[in-house]
């Protein structure tokens, strides 16, 4: 092991720190890009395997995905007109003389592409995050998020998922209640202590 392989994993842990962009309009506490990148990949997973598809790869490119905003940072929509990011220089540079640094970069080259199944999957993940993650803000009554969910994020469902099984998530999330996992989790509690009485 290099020393360039700890020093990389005490970057990456620095991601906890970095913002996502949009938290500048966003009212309600929006994701780090660690956390962004860990629920991705649970998205990843869950995807892959209903698609058949290669989860190994699926979980090592949702990690990856986002990982140069460690030194590019994160940028929005709205900063895109403004501000020119040098993402591939950074994704060199953080993975350079890595253990990782072959399998790494054809990860990030094959994502970029979008034509493999799993690079289609990674991207699927990307944007049910965003989703769910504005579903759970809207809930606390955030008006940006509320705007962004109506008037925004629709045309993602038909312009922008790939997979069927990602148009069925985007489906079932929008009809969920964020919060129906504690509830259930509540009331099974409650019952099993009127029981035990």
């Amino acid at each position: 092991m290099a020393k360039r392989d700890i020093e990389f994993l005490f970057e990456i842990g620095s991601l906890r720190n970095v913002p996502r962009a949009w938290q500048q309009i966003l009212t309600g506490k929006a994701q780090n890009i660690s956390e962004h990148l860990f629920r991705t990949t649970m998205i990843g997973w869950i995807i892959a395997v209903a698609e058949k598809a290669d989860v190994s790869k699926v979980l090592k490119m949702c990690l990856v995905h986002d990982i140069a905003e460690s030194r590019a940072g994160d940028i929005a929509f709205m900063h895109r007109e403004y501000v020119e990011r040098h993402e591939a220089l950074a994704e060199a540079h953080i993975f350079q003389d890595t253990m990782l640094e072959k399998e790494a970069y054809a990860l990030l080259k094959e994502y970029a592409e979008r034509q493999s199944l799993e690079a289609k999957i990674v991207k699927d993940a990307d944007n049910l995050d965003v989703d769910l993650e504005l579903k759970e803000l809207a809930r606390i009554g955030d008006s940006a998020a509320i705007g962004m969910r109506k008037d925004h994020r629709p045309t993602i469902r038909a312009k922008k998922l790939y997979t069927k099984t990602a148009k069925r998530m985007w489906d079932e999330i929008e009809k969920a209640d964020s919060n129906t996992w504690h509830k259930a989790l509540t009331s099974k509690w409650l019952k099993s202590k009127k029981g035990a009485k």
